[in-house]
C-alpha cells in the first residue's frame, strides 16, 4: 500500500486538530531531538522518546514503585476473583490468560483516576479488575485464527494454542460476563447510582459503539487503502475506548463531579490513541523476544498503521503531540494527585513492548 495513495496529509487527522491548542511548553523538541532520560521499569533502563516536565511538584514521584504497589494489589484481586473451581478447565483458561503478566495499564488508570477525584482505591479496584478481565477477552479473541491469528501473546503461547479455539472463546466470554458480576458484586461505598452510571460506560465502551465496532472495521479494511481518518475510527475504538473507560469509570466511583469525570475523560482519549500509535511504532522498530508477541505483523499482513501511513518520523511527533494534550487536560487537578496519570502519559509514550 503505496505511502501517497493512502493518506492525503498527515495534517488532516480529525483528533490533530483538536490538539492544536494544547500546550507547548512541556514538549518543545522534535521527537528525534528528545532527551533521553532513564526510567527504572522491571529494573531496567528504557530509552525515554518523549522527555519528562521539569515540574518540581512533580519530581518526587516514584512511578516505578507506584507501579509496582499497585499492580501487584491488582494481580491479587484478580487472582480472588477467578478460583479454580468446577469445571477446572475453562477456569484454568480464564486464569491463564488473565494472569501471565502484563502492565496492568487499564487497571492503574481506573483506580489513579478514582484517587484523583477523591476516592479511595478500595472503591475502585472492582472496577479495575473488570478491565483487566475484559482487557484480556480482548487479547483471546483478538489472537484467534478468525481474528488476527496470533501464536504469541506476553511471551507465551495464546490461549487458543494451549486450550483449543472452543475453550479459549468460552474463556473470553466467561471473562466479559465476570467483568460486569464483579462490579456489580464487589463494588462498596459507593451508591448505586454511579455502579450503574460506570457499568452503562462499560458496557458501551465494550460494544458495537466501542471495541466491537474497532475490531469489525478493522478486519473489513484489512488489504484496504486507508485513510488516516479511518485508521483513527479503528483504534480510537477498539483500543481508546477501553483506555477512555478505565479513566472515566474510575473518576465515577471515586465520586468525581461531571466536569472532572469529563476532563479525565479528555485526557484518555488522547492516552488511548497515543497507546496505538506507540503500539505501531513498537512492531516496526522491535523483536518478538523484545514485545512478547509476533513483532512485523502488521506489516506482513499489509494492515494499516500509523507508521505506514504517516511515516515513522510523523508518528512519532504525533505521539508527542498526544502525551502534551493529554498532560494539558489534567492541569486543573492538585499536582500530587494527578502524578500518576500524568506518569501513565510519559509511561505509555515510552514503554519498549
Amino acid at each position: 500500500m503505496a505511502f501517497s495513495a493512502t493518506i492525503p496529509v498527515y495534517d488532516n487527522s480529525f483528533l490533530l486538530k483538536r490538539l492544536s491548542n494544547g500546550r507547548k511548553d512541556l514538549f518543545r523538541a522534535p521527537f528525534h531531538q528528545a532527551k533521553l532520560v532513564p526510567m527504572r521499569i522491571h529494573a531496567t533502563h528504557v530509552e525515554e522518546l518523549i522527555p519528562r516536565s521539569q515540574n518540581p511538584s512533580l519530581g518526587r514521584f516514584q512511578f516505578d514503585e507506584y507501579m509496582s504497589s499497585k499492580a501487584e494489589k491488582v494481580n491479587k484481586a484478580l487472582d480472588e476473583a477467578v478460583p479454580l473451581k468446577h469445571p477446572q478447565k475453562i477456569h484454568e483458561a480464564m486464569r491463564y490468560s488473565l494472569l501471565a503478566g502484563g502492565k496492568r495499564v487499564r487497571p492503574v488508570l481506573c483506580i489513579a483516576s478514582c484517587e484523583l477525584v477523591g476516592g479511595d482505591e478500595s472503591s475502585a479496584m472492582p472496577m479495575a479488575c473488570a478491565m483487566e478481565m475484559i482487557h484480556t477477552m480482548s487479547l483471546i479473541h483478538d489472537d484467534l485464527p478468525c481474528m488476527d491469528n496470533d501464536d504469541l501473546r506476553r511471551g507465551k503461547p495464546t490461549n487458543h494454542k494451549v486450550y483449543g479455539e472452543e475453550t479459549a472463546i468460552l474463556a473470553g466470554d466467561a471473562l466479559l460476563s465476570l467483568a460486569f458480576e464483579h462490579v456489580a458484586a464487589r463494588t462498596l461505598n459507593v451508591s448505586p447510582s454511579r455502579i450503574v452510571q460506570a457499568l452503562a460506560e462499560l458496557g458501551s465502551a465494550v460494544g458495537a459503539a466501542g471495541l466491537v465496532a474497532g475490531q469489525v472495521v478493522d478486519i473489513d479494511s484489512e488489504g484496504k487503502d486507508v485513510s488516516l481518518k479511518e485508521l483513527e475510527y479503528i483504534h480510537v475504538h477498539k483500543t481508546a475506548k477501553l483506555l477512555e473507560a478505565s479513566v472515566v469509570c474510575g473518576a465515577i466511583m471515586g465520586g468525581g463531579s461531571v466536569i472532572d469525570t469529563e476532563r479525565v475523560r479528555k485526557y484518555a482519549r488522547c492516552v488511548g490513541l497515543l497507546f496505538q500509535v506507540v503500539d505501531d511504532i513498537l512492531d516496526v522498530t522491535k523483536s518478538s523476544a523484545e514485545l512478547g508477541k509476533t513483532a512485523g505483523k502488521d506489516l506482513a499482513t499489509n494492515k494499516a498503521t500509523y507508521p505506514r501511513l504517516m511515516g515513522i518520523d510523523k508518528a512519532k511527533k504525533f505521539a508527542i503531540e498526544l502525551v502534551d494534550q493529554a498532560i494539558g487536560e489534567i492541569d486543573c487537578f492538585d499536582a500530587s494527585k494527578a502524578a500518576p496519570l500524568y506518569y501513565l502519559a510519559n509511561y505509555i509514550a515510552n514503554r519498549q513492548n
